[in-house]
């Protein structure tokens, strides 16, 4: 019988750290593509299809970064927890008010969930910088990305 290895047969016994880090950021991409989608099912106004084309980007790409993080948790042997309890107490972003929303509203809306992702991304890259290359490999790239969402939300506002 075949098991899992243990982040301590991978890395020791600092793979927890790295643990810990990759569960840190988990609820807040879990919690930053459902805000997305909330945003776009409530987006009202003049560039509704384009910025609500954008942010079906976005799910997708934060989709696939959380789905990576997590993959990441269980190859280091450990189980990853995006239980809806879990992403609700754990999340770094700010809760949405309910309501249809205006464009330059939802474009700040969805800049500032960014940024707090992007926040955790970079704790995580730092937690790990030393551990770990290839998990702060990964938190890189997705902080690269979650940057550049962030760069082509927040242009469209007059006061970028």
């Amino acid at each position: 019988m075949t098991t899992t290895p243990t982040h301590q047969q991978i890395l020791g016994d600092s793979g927890i750290e790295v643990v810990r880090a990759l569960q840190a950021a988990l609820p807040t991409l879990i919690d930053l593509a459902l805000v997305s989608k909330q945003l776009h099912w409530n987006l009202r106004g003049s560039r509704f299809k384009s910025l609500h084309e954008q942010l079906d980007e976005l799910i997708d790409d934060v989709r696939l970064h959380s789905d990576e993080v997590a993959e990441r948790i269980t190859t280091l042997g450990e189980p990853a927890d995006g239980r809806s309890g879990t992403v609700a107490g754990d999340t770094s972003l700010a809760e949405l008010q309910p309501g249809f929303l205006g464009i330059d509203e939802t474009v700040r809306l969805v800049s500032d969930a960014l940024l707090a992702a992007i926040g955790k991304t970079r704790e995580g890259q730092s937690a790990t910088a030393e551990i770990d290359p290839i998990t702060e490999d990964l938190f890189i790239s997705i902080t690269a990305a979650l940057e550049k969402h962030h760069w082509m939300f927040r242009s469209q506002l007059a006061d970028a």
